[in-house]
């Protein structure tokens, strides 16, 4: 993959969805050309706990992991960091790494539309969606979710390790 076609996006909170201060959002475009491996993919790198479905059509979230998700079929929009947060058409064989808090939504999608989704070391994942009564605690479990030791897709080398792992440790500094 060609590290400037990486998409960067650092989503602040909007109150409702917490998002993710520290770590951004990362598109991989055309990450995986044979999209029927690509769950084999993700759990040679050790993200497991996967499923192969759409994504729901509400703004929702994980408080207690993060997220990688393939696009094995199909297109589809996306909005990902709440209501006012980006838009993104997602395409066969893009790949997006959400930290945990991210809010994602699908807005419309083909009819084949199909995603991949798994977790670091195959971690549990709950499903918030923005409620006031989660708030004080998600804040808490999205500071306390481990970064990932491995890229999903690259292994030990790609953007999971530079702009995840190497901007924590700068962060933490």
């Amino acid at each position: 993959m060609e590290m400037d076609r990486l998409k960067i996006f650092y989503l602040e909170d909007d109150g409702t969805i917490p998002n993710n201060p520290d770590i951004p959002v990362l598109i991989y475009p055309d990450a995986v050309k044979n999209t029927e491996d690509m769950e084999k993919v993700f759990h040679q790198n050790r993200w497991r706990n996967s499923w192969v479905n759409g994504i729901h059509d509400f703004h929702h979230y994980h408080s207690n992991a993060h997220e990688v998700l393939g696009v094995k079929e199909g297109e589809a929009t996306v909005q990902l960091g709440g209501s006012k947060g980006v838009k993104i058409t997602l395409q066969k064989g893009n790949v997006v790494l959400l930290p945990a808090g991210t809010g994602h939504k699908k807005l419309n999608a083909s009819h084949d539309f199909q995603v991949v989704g798994a977790y670091p070391d195959g971690a549990d994942y709950n499903m918030k969606e923005g409620t006031l009564k989660e708030r004080p605690q998600v804040l808490i479990d999205i500071k306390r979710v481990p970064l990932p030791e491995l890229d999903p897709v690259f292994g030990n080398k790609g953007p999971v390790i530079k702009y995840w792992l190497q901007n924590k440790q700068n962060v933490i500094k």
